[in-house]
């Protein structure tokens, strides 16, 4: 609690080490970490408000200007306020007969609030007007730079609101109401983001059957989808590396995950001979990394970061994917020529790329910045974030 009728939590973005693509298909093994950006969400009465991005206090007016919605939604990556009623069928835009429908940028949102909605009603407790406030810091002036801003949000969402109602949820209940939510805007999507922000750190993560899971939703209930077993589902906190430092780039060229991801799933690719032999290197070299992680072995990390990269680069050539830009080319290749490994984290196709090497070695690091910054690449203050200390 923040303050009388205000509960603020937040969340962590993330970043791929290893397994993205991969990771996409249920039971699949990949290795992510929580970075120490994260999102903001403010919920309190939806009389009280509070302007995006505000630690404190209420906004006056507030509760003039929500009218009769039941819920008010304020966001730095979507200006203004959007106004939403409840209905039989979930939230909806106050304003959509005016031609002012919700945002699509408000999607995950209106999901995560409409499944806490559900939870709440499945255990007999109200639903209450709310102003839910949104900040984050994994975009700048609304461009985002790829650390799972989507994720994020609909994890701070998900805690928040149903904090806001008395509902404390353990952290495999925030994953699988924040699953629920993603998978019924994108069942493609890994929820891998999801679960760096509910367990923070470094995570070993496999995905669950997301068509699986909302057939069990949807017919046996919310409240029974958070108890039963998730076929292909399973997380567990990794050891991070002894002596490695992580170093992220950012080149500065958005990407959509889920368009280049989709890709994936059309064509001839899906059961073809070419996709389980990419399944197959890239969970061979997950859980050899994972197992480096778990002896504390660096050097062997090193080595699988470096063909989890090949792995990428291969399905790359074959499937024309635009993983590796010039800008990924280059950050990797700088890190390489300083002793390090690195490779795109997530899609790729611009966003952010990783590099691990001796943190010890303050000259190749600063080098390896330079060349970085040199590339078009910047080089961003980013460190792992040991766990979601999601409770203010």
């Amino acid at each position: 609690m923040t303050g009388r009728g205000t509960v603020r939590r937040h969340a962590p973005g993330k970043l791929f080490v290893a397994g993205e693509y991969a990771v996409v298909e249920p039971g699949h093994p990949a290795i992510l970490v929580a970075v120490d950006r994260q999102v903001t969400v403010t919920v309190s009465g939806a009389g009280a408000g509070a302007g995006a991005g505000a630690e404190a206090g209420a906004e006056a007016g507030a509760g003039a200007e929500a009218g009769d919605a039941d819920v008010v939604v304020e966001s730095d990556l979507c200006p203004g306020r959007t106004r939403l009623r409840r209905g039989a069928d979930g939230l909806g835009g106050l304003d959509a007969d005016h031609g002012q429908p919700v945002p699509d940028r408000l999607g995950h949102v209106v999901s995560a609030i409409d499944v806490v909605d559900e939870l709440l009603t499945g255990r007999g407790l109200p639903t209450s007007p709310i102003h839910v406030s949104i900040s984050s810091r994994l975009h700048r002036d609304g461009t985002k730079f790829g650390l799972g801003s989507s994720g994020a949000v609909t994890v701070a969402v998900v805690t928040a609101v149903a904090a806001y109602h008395g509902v404390e949820l353990s952290p495999d209940a925030r994953f699988r109401l924040a699953m629920l939510a993603t998978a019924r805007r994108d069942p493609g999507s890994s929820g891998g983001d999801l679960a760096a922000s509910v367990w923070g750190g470094w995570i070993a993560y496999h995905a669950p059957d997301r068509v699986a899971v909302l057939v069990l939703a949807q017919r046996r209930g919310i409240e029974e989808a958070l108890r039963a077993p998730w076929p292909g589902f399973a997380v567990r906190r990794l050891p991070p590396p002894r002596g490695l430092a992580l170093q992220v780039g950012w080149t500065g060229q958005p990407v959509s995950t889920a368009a280049l991801a989709g890709r994936l799933r059309t064509g001839q690719w899906p059961g073809s001979t070419s996709q389980r032999s990419f399944l197959a290197r890239s969970d061979e070299c997950v859980r050899a990394a994972i197992r480096a992680l778990d002896r504390g072995d660096d050097h062997e990390l090193l080595h699988q970061v470096r063909d989890a990269r090949q792995v990428l680069a291969e399905l790359d050539d074959e499937v024309r994917l635009g993983i590796f830009t010039t800008r990924l080319t280059a950050l990797c290749d700088a890190a390489e020529s300083v002793g390090g490994a690195a490779k795109p984290s997530g899609a790729g196709g611009g966003d952010c790329g990783i590099a691990l090497l001796d943190g010890t070695a303050e000259r190749e690091i600063s080098q390896l910045h330079k060349e970085w910054a040199a590339a078009g690449v910047l080089p961003m203050p980013i460190h792992v974030q040991p766990t979601n200390g999601s409770t203010e």
